[in-house]
């Protein structure tokens, strides 16, 4: 592999990047003389992709809800009754994995072997082995996992807002998805779909600490099985969502002390990647931690007049194919925290934001974002994070220099408007 050096002048960090004969791309950033290294390796497969055409295919393919992190556990299964997991431990290692909306990962921190234990990671992630009993085991296993998470008022909340926010994508289903559709799945839809998504051209590895490209490039080139590109890419069907919510408000009633709110603005504005999707990200947190902060008129109001509980939370996500932006917390109130929130946006609209304000923040964003290098397994889940929308590590620097009071103005007229927002409450039962 022929590794290409990036150096950032503001961050004084250098990040290796790679593409190997398969199509898998390969980054690594040193940090000299920090003692734990960092390594994830991740497929651009979630829980939203439960359709699609194969590569060089014609045929949709429909996939039972929760499959990806369904797949994600029994990868870890070994044909000889083996053990991954003390296969890391015999080397030091940490090891863990996750599913998102959009990637599944592998990772692993350890103070010492890396090369092992990278080989380990390497090794098993290329090496499934399904079969009708342990898909079976499995069923069962995660059935009781998607029994705790309907009992999870946090999790009930978040989906049932994803639930009322949209009408066909399916960012809206359970990454686990439910009991019975998991009770579908069956060895060979597993295999199918790990033909499709972990061929080595859909996936990322990524390893940080005290390494070099010169110290792993052998030990990858040695772990990666020989495969050819395939014929196409994958067609990822989403549906045919509306810029419309489905519903703009949805209650449940669970075991909690008080009742607990989601307040969130549907994006219209999709279907990009890269440096424009990373700046309308960095303008959207910009814009809600100047508006919801604790430091903000409509926070104070809020928690002034004793309508929030302990504080409200702020969340971004943008992706290529939906965004929002969330605001939660608890309330006694939650519809009069809604109308007190579109009042206060109603203003700052028609007034504009102060350019002392955009100042501060953006100073703020810039120092925690220098400050995140120092966090290892923070660096590598944001590159996993972003990478498969085409957003490199580094761009940041970049993007926020083209964040201007005009372009915050815009983003704040055009994307919070009411008319798309759900407002979702878990009440006491």
């Amino acid at each position: 592999m022929q590794f290409i050096k990036h150096y950032n002048e503001t961050l004084r960090e250098t990040l290796y990047s790679a593409e190997h004969e398969s199509g898998l791309k390969v980054a690594i950033m040193p940090k000299p003389g920090y003692s734990k290294s960092y390594a994830i390796f991740g497929t651009h497969f979630g829980s939203v992709d439960n359709r699609f055409i194969a590569p060089g295919g014609k045929e949709e393919i429909l996939l039972p809800d929760g499959i990806a992190h369904f797949l994600e556990h029994k990868m870890f299964e070994q044909p000889d009754g083996s053990n991954v997991f003390e296969s890391y431990a015999r080397h030091g290692a940490n090891a863990n994995a996750y599913t998102s909306f959009h990637v599944t990962a592998y990772l692993f921190e350890s103070t010492q072997d890396i090369k092992e234990n990278l080989g380990i990671l390497l090794d098993f992630v290329q090496a499934p082995y399904f079969t009708d009993e342990n898909v079976a085991k499995e069923q069962g296993i995660i059935g009781q996992e998607i029994g705790m998470y309907d009992d999870d008022p946090g999790w009930q909340l978040m989906m049932r807002f994803l639930g009322a926010m949209y009408h066909e994508h399916p960012v809206r289903i359970d990454i686990a998805g439910s009991v019975d559709s998991i009770a579908s799945i069956t060895k060979d839809t597993l295999y199918t779909c790990y033909n499709t998504f972990y061929h080595l051209s859909n996936m990322c590895l990524f390893i940080i600490g005290d390494v070099t490209p010169e110290m792993l490039s052998d030990c990858i080139e040695a772990h990666l099985k020989k495969v050819e590109k395939p014929a196409g890419d994958i067609v990822r069907l989403y549906g045919s969502e509306p810029h419309s919510v489905r519903e703009s408000f949805v209650t449940s009633a669970m075991d909690v002390s008080v009742p607990m709110f989601m307040l969130g603005f549907k994006d219209a504005d999709c279907g990009y990647e890269g440096k424009k999707l990373l700046q309308k990200d960095l303008e959207l947190s910009i814009i809600s931690e100047i508006l919801f902060s604790k430091t903000s008129p409509i926070y104070t109001r809020l928690y002034d007049g004793g309508y929030i509980l302990g504080g409200m939370d702020a969340e971004t996500a943008c992706e290529r194919e939906y965004g929002y932006v969330v605001l939660s917390g608890e309330s006694r109130n939650p519809e009069d925290v809604r109308d007190i929130i579109f009042e206060g946006l109603k203003k700052v609209q028609k007034e504009g934001l102060s350019s002392e304000e955009i100042e501060r923040v953006c100073r703020a964003m810039t120092g925690r974002y220098i400050k995140q290098f120092n966090n290892l397994s923070g660096v590598a889940h944001q590159y996993m994070s972003q990478v498969f929308n085409g957003i490199g590590l580094f761009d940041f620097t970049e993007v926020i220099q083209k964040v201007t009071p005009m372009t915050l103005h815009e983003r704040l007229t055009t994307y919070f408007d009411t008319e798309r927002s759900v407002l979702s409450v878990i009440t006491p039962r």
